[in-house]
């Protein structure tokens, strides 16, 4: 499938919450416009994740948590209305995998959830992260914290999370709306991505294991 046309499909998308967008004339907006040059480009997806020559990890890993923020939150909007208390009363992916909610607030302690619940609160939650200057610095005069990069696995994580319950719960929907190759494509950078930098561990990207051997030969 064209990356172009995976491109246009999430601009134009039905997306779950607004999108998050970069301020023009900084540093983590003009590596955003690299990294969506290179998707369009048709580079491979393995060579368009790695860092470019001379940049900040950190702001390459800010740029791509707020890309697949921006995106996930679209694939979900695919799905969200058949996605309830009835159709998906825990948050899980298939009988194998579970996912418990717990943001040391209102949830202390590990918490079973219906699966739109789950994801809703996941994504304020990680919403609430990026628009944290202290650990999402707009400026580069404003260092990032020291626990950047655990938050980040930590919030990849949780967004994988939202992969394995809509591939594996609701795929149908998605081949019924002919999104399969674009949802493919984005779990593939997204993949592709956090193998790059060690983001998620082997064992949270297992539910996906088989399906993440086809799709990602390239």
């Amino acid at each position: 499938m064209a990356l172009n046309g995976f491109i246009e499909f999430f601009q134009k998308g039905k997306t779950f919450r607004p999108k998050k967008r970069f301020t023009q004339g900084t540093i983590r907006y003009s590596l955003h416009k690299q990294a969506q040059a290179s998707l369009q480009s048709g580079i491979n997806l393995r060579q368009v994740v790695k860092l470019p020559s001379g940049e900040n990890l950190n702001d390459w890993i800010a740029v791509h948590v707020v890309d697949f923020f921006n995106r996930i939150n679209l694939i979900y909007g695919t799905v969200s209305e058949y996605c309830n208390v009835t159709t998906c009363p825990t948050m899980s992916g298939g009988p194998r995998y579970e996912y418990l909610w717990a943001d040391g607030d209102h949830y202390k302690k590990p918490t079973k959830l219906p699966a739109p619940k789950y994801i809703e609160l996941l994504m304020d939650w990680t919403e609430a992260q990026i628009n944290n200057e202290s650990v999402f610095p707009v400026s580069t005069d404003v260092p990032f914290p020291k626990s950047f990069v655990s938050l980040c696995r930590k919030i990849l994580t949780r967004l994988f999370r939202v992969f394995v319950h809509v591939y594996i719960h609701h795929f149908d929907r998605i081949v019924s709306i002919g999104a399969e190759a674009h949802v493919n494509t984005c779990y593939k950078h997204f993949y592709y991505f956090v193998q790059e930098f060690e983001l998620v561990s082997p064992k949270e990207l297992e539910p996906l294991a088989e399906m993440t051997a086809h799709i990602c030969k390239d």
